[in-house]
């Protein structure tokens, strides 16, 4: 722990928390109210998918799981995510997992530890399912099946074939619906949540990690937390850059936390950003609204895609449509000579988009003053996610060398990690 928890740094140990044969005396540390001491087989720092959905595994393995977050939990940044989950169920037209994997590694820019990639790939159809048994209320085909939906960079045939449905959706609302179902699921089984709780600090003795310090921001005080197992779950660092779709509580604290104490911190050069935030705000509009056959269109209302990929389109993977929108902003083709350029929904027509983009018709309505039905939204690049993180090994992990030496009694997972499943560039659909 660094020097700022001043007198009662001490000797922190947790006896469960090490084999019988390593077992120390307990000391509780000094200066802090022992009723604000906690002990759990497993805390939890983020609740996010990636965390509550960790505290629902462990919870059902009968084990004692808190879950520490800043913000209440249905509150997380999770429930921004829009478009959907990437699966390939093969629902409406032919797909296959191996389509799946090398979509993922080339849109990584071949940077993908490919393990990973493989590993996630597979279980994506396996978590799905399970999300739908949870009570997810995806979107569904006339005969009942999950709806799929097209998103940039998955195609057919390993690259050669045309898009492909893949994105599992529940309308352009599909990590609310995740995250919502998830928290029931959590607070059916009695995990533990401690909202409005910020952490400050982990608690290390060697190579091991004892559990955490946090903040109660409601009552004020420090508390300790000693864990046989702790999880950072706690996001991404995209909200460095001043336009961000990220929340305002998305502020990397875990990886700050790793920093301050001198853990190594992977691929940080990696920030993908989004094509299309609304403009000057950057409130996202998902990728799903191009999926769904939204076009990108410049101030002389050209589909201007065409020049940097005409099999793709606005379906290329993020990386390129958003360097293709910026050689257009640079080269003069901004709305207006302004840095941004359109995205047109209105040959979807009223209709389809009140049913499969109703939430993006409320946030650009709100946030830019436009009806999708009647007029295109205003767009540009937009800082939105971060591929690099905290290394792990493909078991979350951390390393607290940064290649092969285990930080004991740690781990992280989602957008705080870095695996590395997506390299230089994610496909959407592939966070959730």
């Amino acid at each position: 722990m660094s020097e700022k928890f001043g007198d009662y740094r001490g000797s922190f140990k947790c006896v469960e928390s090490v084999p019988p044969e390593e077992a120390k005396e307990l000391h509780e540390p000094v200066g802090v109210d022992l009723h604000n001491v906690h002990r759990h087989d497993a805390v939890i720092v983020g609740a996010g998918l990636a965390g509550e959905y960790a505290a629902l595994e462990l919870k059902k393995a009968g084990h004692d799981v808190a879950v520490l977050t800043k913000i209440f939990p249905t509150r997380s940044h999770s429930t921004a995510a829009q478009g959907g989950i990437a699966a390939a169920l093969a629902n409406l037209e032919e797909d296959h997992i191996e389509w799946h994997f090398f979509d993922t590694v080339k849109g990584s820019d071949f940077l993908a530890d490919q393990d990973a990639a493989e590993l996630m790939v597979r279980e994506a159809i396996t978590v799905v399912y399970e999300y739908e048994h949870m009570g997810v209320p995806f979107s569904r085909t006339p005969d009942g099946k999950i709806m799929q939906r097209y998103f940039g960079g998955h195609v057919k045939d390993f690259g050669r074939g045309p898009k492909v449905l893949r994105a599992c959706m529940a309308a352009d609302r599909t990590g609310h619906a995740l995250l919502h179902c998830l928290w029931e699921n959590c607070v059916k089984l009695g995990v533990r949540f401690y909202p409005e709780f910020f952490v400050l600090d982990i608690i290390t003795e060697g190579d091991r990690c004892l559990g955490l310090v946090a903040w109660d921001l409601i009552n004020g005080g420090v508390h300790v937390f000693h864990a046989k197992a702790v999880l950072f779950a706690s996001g991404g660092y995209a909200r460095l850059f001043n336009i961000s779709t990220n929340s305002r509580s998305n502020t990397a604290d875990g990886l700050a936390i790793m920093m301050d104490n001198g853990f190594p911190i992977e691929d940080l050069e990696f920030v993908q950003f989004h094509p299309t935030g609304i403009a000057g705000k950057g409130f996202l509009i998902t990728e799903g609204a191009r999926g769904e056959g939204g076009y990108l269109i410049n101030d002389k209302g050209e589909r201007f895609m065409t020049r940097y990929a005409p099999s793709k389109m606005e379906l290329a993977p993020r990386d390129i449509v958003s360097r293709a929108e910026w050689q257009e902003i640079m080269e003069g083709r901004g709305i207006g000579g302004q840095e941004y350029l359109y995205i047109d929904l209105r040959h979807l027509g009223a209709e389809k988009i009140k049913e499969r983009l109703p939430q993006i018709r409320e946030l650009s309505m709100k946030f830019a003053g436009v009806d999708p039905i009647e007029a295109p939204i205003p767009i540009q690049p937009t800082a939105h996610y971060s591929m690099g993180g905290i290394p792990t090994d493909i078991n979350c992990r951390v390393l607290a060398d940064g290649k092969s030496k285990w930080l004991r009694g740690m781990w992280a997972a989602g957008e705080c990690a870095c695996v590395s499943v997506h390299g230089a560039n994610r496909l959407g659909t592939n966070s959730l």
